[in-house]
């Protein structure tokens, strides 16, 4: 009778060990379905579509938002229009963004899904350009609901020579010092005047 009793208690021990295993099979493949679209999708296909993409230039990076500065150098008028729109353009361009001021990426370019996000991208830049501006510049501009609208508004404003900056930028090169500085110091100040003073000469 004992014996009997204790291949009944074996036999229930290996019963219950079974059913534990086939939940943990199915709790297995349970999860599977969770973190996966499916088993039938194709290697390397989500079925997503809302995937990021980080090259997708109506992409936004969490930091880089309406607030973000993302140059130092402030517009304040001709003398300094080449050096912004040169800091610019790097600025925009790291950020796959120089589309939406040098008419590549039209609104009218991208799918229609994607207007609304357009929209957003823009006024993103819009913000960014008007921050890098001085205050007052910027009062003419603020109203500019297109970034392509403000890039080209400035650059028919600015990019052009004004001769009473040329000619105190011309004073400066003449009367230019070392006046107790390192060489290595002296000649990268004037070179940067006169890198200052060729860009704004062949403006048009």
């Amino acid at each position: 009778m004992v014996t009997i009793c204790t291949v009944l208690d074996q036999y229930s021990c290996l019963l219950s060990m079974f059913f534990v295993a086939i939940c943990v099979f199915l709790f297995v493949i349970c999860l599977r379905f969770v973190l996966m679209d499916g088993p039938n999708d194709p290697p390397g296909e989500s079925g997503k579509d809302d995937q990021v993409n980080f090259d997708d230039p109506l992409y936004i990076h969490p930091y880089d938002n309406s607030i973000t500065t993302i140059v130092t150098v402030k517009l304040t008028g001709n003398e300094n229009f080449r050096l912004w729109r040169s800091s610019m353009s790097r600025a925009l361009k790291a950020r796959n963004k120089l589309g939406l001021v040098d008419g590549t990426l039209k609104k009218s370019s991208v799918d229609q899904t994607k207007h609304s996000k357009w929209d957003r991208v823009d006024v993103v830049v819009c913000s960014w350009i008007l921050s890098s501006i001085s205050e007052s510049i910027y009062a003419s501009h603020a109203y500019s609901e297109v970034a392509e609208d403000i890039w080209q508004n400035l650059f028919e404003t600015y990019n052009k020579s004004d001769g009473s900056v040329v000619f105190n930028i011309r004073q400066q090169i003449n009367f230019l010092k070392q006046n107790g500085i390192a060489l290595s110091g002296y000649f990268n100040k004037l070179e940067a005047i006169w890198k200052e003073f060729d860009g704004l000469t062949s403006l048009t």
